[in-house]
C-alpha cells in the first residue's frame, strides 16, 4: 500500500484546511485509516482514524469538534477537514494506514506527510 498526501500548507488562525490522502496498491486490505501529527520535539500523536467498511470515527480529544474524518472508498481517498485552526495545530500530518494481512492485523503503512503551519 502507497500512501500520498496533500492539502498542506500556511494559514492564519480560526482559517481551515483540508487534507486528503490517497491510497493504492492493496487498498481491499485497509482495515483503517488514520491521521497523525507531529510537531517538532513532541511525539507523533494519532488525531483521527476511520474504519475503511463501516465508517467508525475516533477523533483525540484536541481536535475534537473542529475536526472532519472521512473517507470515499470509490476513490481510495481519505480525508481530514479541519476547521477554526489554532498555533497549536502545526505539525506535520501523516497518513497512516492499518493493513491486513491475510485475516492478521496489521501491518503499518505511512504516507510522507504534509506541514501545516497556523500563524496567530
Amino acid at each position: 500500500v502507497q500512501l500520498v498526501e496533500s492539502g498542506g500548507g500556511l494559514v492564519q488562525a480560526g482559517y481551515s484546511l483540508r487534507l486528503a490522502c490517497v491510497a493504492s496498491g492493496s487498498t481491499f486490505s485497509i482495515n483503517a485509516m488514520n491521521w497523525y501529527r507531529q510537531a517538532p520535539g513532541k511525539q507523533r500523536e494519532l488525531v483521527a482514524t476511520i474504519t475503511r467498511h463501516d465508517g467508525r470515527t475516533y477523533y483525540a480529544d484536541s481536535v475534537k469538534g473542529r475536526f472532519t474524518i472521512s473517507r470515499d472508498n470509490s476513490n481510495n481517498t481519505m480525508y481530514l477537514q479541519m476547521s477554526s485552526l489554532k498555533p497549536e495545530d502545526t505539525a506535520k500530518y501523516y497518513c497512516h494506514a492499518e493493513v491486513l494481512r491475510g485475516t492478521i492485523c496489521c501491518d503499518d503503512y505511512w504516507g510522507q506527510g504534509t506541514q501545516v503551519t497556523v500563524s496567530s
